[in-house]
């Protein structure tokens, strides 16, 4: 059996949310939150149509306000444990300020709860689906990725055509250029859902991403021109 990966489009930041459904199980992940209540309000249009969902966890890739500010509202409604990257912690504490330190403070929110700070290499389990998580550290000091064998969620890691910013507070571009390359040493074939934008591959970004025309130097692969975005790049 597989993983369902269904998306939830949300907030003023258009951030991919995502209810991942182990099939064999029926056992539901949240991954990621956005902003404010409008994934809660989709799950309660979703459940109404579909039936109730098993939810056994939330996930979080990152703790930028819109991967993490509606936190505390989802726990709400779904007391699960939630999973969070162990390096963005500093980042977490600073959730209730966040909309003021981007100049939005009306976006100020709660942090919520965490109940597991993960590790590079952590395995969660989701039913019958395992979950493995890859840290790439630039975008945030903890931004990582979950995947299966088939698909994984990069958060702000990369996107189609373009990474995450690492003009941010508590961002490293040179973080950044390395977990690039160790994400795209996984198996091309990966199915990659991002937290802003479609569905791509890795080996489609591999191969025409501007901003990995670093990789595909190292690796002699033809592609287009890239984009000089950070030293080694």
């Amino acid at each position: 059996m597989a993983m369902k990966i269904r998306t939830f489009t949300v907030g003023m930041f258009q951030v991919n949310t995502y209810l991942l459904t182990d099939e064999a199980t029926g056992q539901s992940a949240i991954l990621d939150t956005g902003e404010d209540d409008e994934l809660l309000e989709r799950l309660a249009r979703f459940e109404a149509s579909e039936g109730s969902l098993d939810v056994r966890m939330i996930l979080l890739t990152h703790t930028h306000i819109d991967h993490a500010g509606a936190l505390s509202l989802l726990q709400e409604r779904f007391d699960v444990p939630t999973y969070c990257p162990a390096a963005d912690r500093p980042l977490y504490e600073t959730l209730p300020m966040q909309g003021t330190m981007f100049g939005m403070p009306h976006l100020d929110r709660p942090k919520g709860r965490v109940d597991h700070w993960i590790e590079d290499g952590a395995e969660i389990q989701l039913g019958e689906t395992t979950l493995r998580f890859l840290s790439t550290p630039g975008h945030t000091p903890g931004q990582g990725c979950y995947y299966t064998d088939e698909d994984i969620l990069v958060g702000d890691t990369l996107f189609q055509g373009s990474i995450g910013r690492t003009d941010f507070p508590l961002s490293d571009p040179k973080l950044a250029v390395e977990s690039l390359r160790r994400l795209l040493a996984l198996p091309g074939h990966l199915r990659v859902h991002s937290g802003h934008g479609p569905v791509t591959t890795l080996d489609r970004e591999l191969r025409t991403n501007p901003f990995l025309a670093y990789l595909r130097r190292e690796r002699g692969i033809d592609g287009p021109p890239g984009i000089r975005w950070a030293p080694g790049t």
